[in-house]
């Protein structure tokens, strides 16, 4: 039998294909053809199995599926470390929403986005779940770096440089999917900000359009104790409670930090099918506490990872993520087997991915799904030994240390270099910002 074309076979040391659950592979190919997965299989019977057009080596590499990122505000990266060390409330009023309201446009979106992919590709991410204004102009950015991105359909009832009021927001959010709805790369969220930003008569139209059109509601809830007792006193109900009342909690609610939770509402957001973007870094940053993962997963929420935004974390970084994630849930729960190394790689890239809907195309290295892909470089004395890549993967490596990139087998990044645009020309738009912003 002839072999059969491919347009490329990339062979590894290890591959963590996340599905099966928790299954390390060794000296295995993955064959590519046309952006999507063919086959997993052995190196030398894929030798003899498939003719690529290109083959590529990374023996000293692990190979596992993009990772993604289930929340990110990608523009405000143009203010990263512009507020550091305040608390979430004094954050928001004293300097990011003010900083917003001098420079917000969509040539802030556009560039801040750049950036933002280009710090998430290096970092091995192949896909962001966006919250922030001007969708349009952050898919500019997505389609210049070759990305993946869930962008959102952003509303709060206060205007900005962006809209002057929910149902303008609305309107414009669902004009840029219309306009974008071809775009392979690109989906959509509805992403209304919180429960203290957004009023009943505005969630009820959410809903209704999230149930028409099938997306995901992508918000913040829970993030701080002040959140809720406010909640409380202006509705008698916790946040969560009032979006349940409201017909938003479902499939397809993705809940952003979820950090203060009490037992029925674990058991809630269980019942309803809920899923949770965890993003711990930026949690210890504004100290808003520590998200209860352990009793979530006990009860079979779905977690993914999020990085929160530069002006937060302050890195777009999903192994810190991964890393923080995990040592959390230990510590948090006194349960050395909380949220194990495969369980952790999970959350990084299926589960977000399913949090998403877009488990059919990406998440795991399964034949028939997009070649999204990501390749970790473990010859570094630095991380010597290694007995297990996975463990490595969540407890020692970085994104320092991913070298190869692919989205939709189209290839982002090669030898840890960027290849859709030059640093120098990323610096220049970073400094010509910053000038900008600390006038």
């Amino acid at each position: 039998m002839m072999p059969q074309t491919i347009d490329t076979l990339i062979e590894a040391r290890w591959v963590i294909p996340i599905e099966p659950k928790g299954v390390t592979l060794e000296h295995h190919a993955l064959a590519v053809d046309g952006g999507r997965i063919v086959a997993l299989l052995p190196i030398e019977e894929a030798r003899s199995r498939f003719s690529p057009g290109k083959r590529v080596s990374l023996m000293q590499h692990v190979l596992l599926p993009g990772l993604v990122n289930l929340h990110t505000h990608a523009a405000m990266t143009l203010l990263r470390g512009y507020a550091d060390d305040m608390a979430l409330m004094d954050w928001l009023k004293q300097r990011i929403w003010p900083a917003e309201a001098r420079h917000l446009s969509s040539d802030f979106v556009r560039d801040g986005t750049l950036l933002a992919c280009a710090e998430m590709l290096r970092g091995g991410i192949t896909c962001f779940n966006d919250m922030y204004f001007y969708p349009e102009a952050a898919a500019q950015a997505v389609h210049r770096m070759g990305m993946r991105a869930a962008l959102g359909m952003v509303v709060v009832e206060f205007p900005s440089g962006y809209a002057a009021d929910a149902e303008d927001y609305l309107a414009k959010g669902l004009a840029a999917r219309d306009a974008l709805r071809d775009e392979p790369l690109i989906s959509f969220c509805m992403a209304p900000h919180a429960p203290y930003t957004i009023t009943d008569r505005t969630f009820e139209r959410i809903a209704t359009l999230a149930n028409q059109l099938e997306l995901p509601i992508h918000i913040h809830v829970h993030e701080t104790l002040t959140e809720i007792d406010e909640s409380i006193r202006q509705y008698g109900l916790r946040p969560l409670a009032r979006l349940n009342q409201l017909g938003l909690l479902g499939p397809g609610l993705i809940a952003v930090h979820a950090v203060h939770l009490d037992a029925g509402e674990i058991d809630l957001l269980a019942l309803q099918g809920c899923n949770i973007a965890h993003c711990p870094s930026s949690n210890m940053k504004l100290a808003s506490g520590i998200a209860p993962v352990a009793k979530l997963r006990q009860q079979g929420v779905r977690i993914g990872l999020g990085s929160d935004s530069a002006a937060s974390n302050n890195r777009l970084d999903l192994f810190r993520e991964m890393n923080h994630a995990a040592l959390l849930a230990k510590v948090s729960s006194n349960d050395a087997t909380a949220v194990n190394a495969h369980e952790a790689l999970a959350m990084a890239t299926l589960d977000g991915a399913m949090a998403l809907g877009l488990e059919e195309r990406i998440g795991s290295l399964v034949a028939g799904k997009a070649a999204d892909l990501c390749a970790v470089r473990l010859d570094d004395p630095l991380l010597a030994p290694c007995f297990d890549p996975a463990s490595h993967l969540v407890y020692v490596a970085g994104r320092e240390h991913v070298s190869h990139v692919w989205v939709a087998g189209e290839a982002r990044v090669s030898d840890g270099k960027l290849l859709a645009m030059d640093a120098a020309e990323l610096l220049d738009t970073a400094d010509l910002w910053h000038n900008r912003i600390i006038i």
